[in-house]
């Protein structure tokens, strides 16, 4: 059992990475504003203190806690320490991204400091938007000085700031202006806020202050307690859940090639810059999350370095789960940082991939990954080699051949890590191909679910180049909306009837996770094609799709397909707005109706 803290947005996104288990949880909330939506938790409001929380976590067996309330919530961060020492019960604390402390703003260790800074600067008029809750805090200072509290607007901010004796005509409320406009209608001598980070408007009521010339004073977040795991992000915090609760998810999440290609190469600027052998790297992800993995191996010369991180997929089926990233740096003559193909990354013959023919494959998101990575570290000329022993014979496995990526395997991946069975990666993989598509000059699109409806479909078009015929899978809505994305005015659509009744029932995702088919629908669709009582009862009873092909009588049939598919036409034609879709129903023996 969890227990997370917090109605924060990282409180919010705790709850939904702890939902994706479908299992029961716990989640506390200060009070019943705090919105928060959830299918499987199950909700606590009220202020806990150590006795009571302790008291909580015993009796619902809370084997981890999640540490998501706001960074100023110190009371709470130090409860949660006391219990996690009494009870052995491990906490990860989800922490906000912060900005770096520039010269610019005053910074300031607490309240206490901050009124005096701000006595000693003279400042006649001050602008706080620290929250109702620091009315009190900053009574030294509007007790002399004129102040304007920025507040919620609600009965209880009023309520709050009646009972500390500030005046509520000193109050202006969320909502009614940006930060820009508030500072400007205010006109204060000075501005004070806390360092809330990214997701509490840090940056933006920064710029607003710089922008207007007024002084910023920012009170520093307080520490937290030792002992605490820290996570930036929901897929930091879903693997911690996954090592700290091993059964808690069904399904473990991994990493990228991208992701590892970057681990690697940091590893080896790293140990050619220091000179010494690095045996683990920590690495950010396109989100600003960071991790650390293991390195396996490392080389170091005079002017290159090489590293190796072995890929862990978790559970997802990935033909490279299991295979070594291998990346070597070294320094160049030439400015900037170059991507050179090594042993088992396949090489571009084909345009639309995004990156030039002839060039490696190493997709454009690892390669921002590895260069964000290595410039922080290096200003100069960088050769970067990527390879993976053994990718000649993985790149078969995948759509590369047909993509025109020969030679071996691309490194890929758009988030840096890869969610069992990943959608993402899927996706992705059938956006390649359409880019593929669209870039040889295919007229239309032809998407099949799989080989054994692409084989009859092709027998219509057989001018089309083989770039032209591409496999969705489940995906059917993403894929028509790649399409349209991507500009074509054609697309022909095969289906077989299994995924035909689910689609014509509106699942654009027709994977077996997203729902069964509706017999209930079916029947329907069969009394609107003329079928008799009969022939829909049997459709009752009937376990897979494919029997509709034998339960309905022939002279049925061809009004049922179109039923079929004029069902299909109402869920796609509107994620093809700029084109025409064309939709052909196969049966078992490749009859197209």
């Amino acid at each position: 059992m969890i227990l997370i803290l917090g109605g924060t947005t990282e409180g919010r996104m705790a709850v939904k990475v702890a939902d994706e288990a479908g299992r029961r949880f716990w989640y506390s909330t200060r009070g019943d504003l705090q919105q928060v939506q959830s299918h499987n938790g199950e909700h606590v409001t009220g202020a806990m203190d150590t006795d009571a929380m302790t008291a909580f976590c015993r009796e619902h067996e809370i084997r981890l806690i999640v540490d998501a309330a706001h960074p100023f919530a110190a009371r709470l961060h130090n409860t949660v320490s006391e219990v996690s020492h009494a009870l052995s019960i491990p906490v990860v604390r989800y922490e906000r991204t912060y900005t770096e402390h520039t010269d610019d703003i005053i910074w300031c260790r607490d309240y206490d400091d901050a009124v005096r800074r701000l006595e000693q600067d003279g400042a006649e008029s001050l602008l706080a938007l620290t929250g109702v809750q620091t009315i009190t805090a900053l009574k030294d200072y509007w007790s002399r000085h004129k102040c304007i509290f920025r507040v919620l607007d609600r009965e209880e901010s009023v309520e709050l700031a009646r009972n500390a004796g500030f005046s509520t005509d000193n109050l202006v409320y969320y909502g009614n202006g940006s930060d820009l406009e508030i500072m400007s209608e205010v006109n204060p001598q000075a501005v004070i806020t806390k360092e809330s980070g990214l997701s509490g408007g840090f940056t933006e009521k920064a710029a607003a202050a710089r922008e207007l010339g007024i002084p910023l004073y920012a009170v520093c977040r307080p520490q937290l307690p030792d002992g605490f795991i820290t996570v930036t992000g929901e897929h930091g915090l879903r693997k911690e859940i996954e090592r700290l609760i091993p059964d808690f998810y069904e399904l473990r999440t991994g990493f990228t090639t991208g992701a590892c290609a970057t681990a690697a190469a940091k590893a080896a600027l790293t140990a050619l810059l220091s000179g010494e052998e690095q045996t683990q790297v920590r690495f950010s992800i396109p989100n600003g999350e960071t991790f650390t993995l293991p390195v396996q191996d490392c080389q170091i010369s005079k002017d290159w370095a090489q590293a190796s991180v072995v890929k862990d997929a978790g559970d997802d089926p990935d033909v490279t789960n299991g295979c070594t990233v291998s990346v070597k740096v070294a320094l160049s003559r030439e400015p900037g940082v170059h991507f050179l193909q090594g042993e088992g990354v396949g090489r571009i013959t084909l345009p639309g991939i995004g990156l030039e023919v002839g060039e490696p494959a190493v997709n454009p998101v690892p390669r921002k990954m590895i260069v964000q990575e290595l410039s922080a570290l290096y200003e100069g000329g960088l050769d970067v080699t990527v390879s993976v022993p053994g990718g000649a014979e993985l790149a078969q496995k995948t759509f590369n051949p047909k993509l025109g990526i020969v030679d071996g395997i691309s490194i890929i991946g758009t988030l840096g890590v890869v969610r069992p069975f990943s959608d993402e990666a899927f996706v992705e993989a059938i956006r390649r191909e359409v880019e593929v598509a669209k870039a040889v000059g295919a007229p239309r699109l032809i998407i099949n679910s799989g080989a054994r409806s692409e084989r009859f479909v092709k027998a219509l078009y057989p001018d089309l180049p083989a770039q032209a015929f591409v496999h969705y899978g489940n995906y059917i809505g993403d894929t028509i909306r790649i399409a349209q994305e991507l500009g074509f005015k054609e697309v022909t659509m095969g289906l077989m009837i299994g995924k035909a009744v689910k689609l014509a029932a509106g699942m654009l995702d027709t994977h077996s996770r997203e729902g069964v088919m509706d017999k209930k629908f079916i029947r329907r669709m069969a009394r609107q094609s003329g079928c008799p009582w009969l022939v829909r009862r049997a459709i009752g009873r009937m376990t897979l799709a494919r029997e509709l092909w034998t339960l309905i009588p022939e002279k049925y049939l061809e009004s049922f397909c179109a039923t079929v598919i004029r069902y299909c036409h109402t869920h796609c034609d509107a994620l093809l707005q700029s084109g025409s879709l064309t939709i052909l129903l196969i049966n078992e023996e490749g009859k197209i109706y």
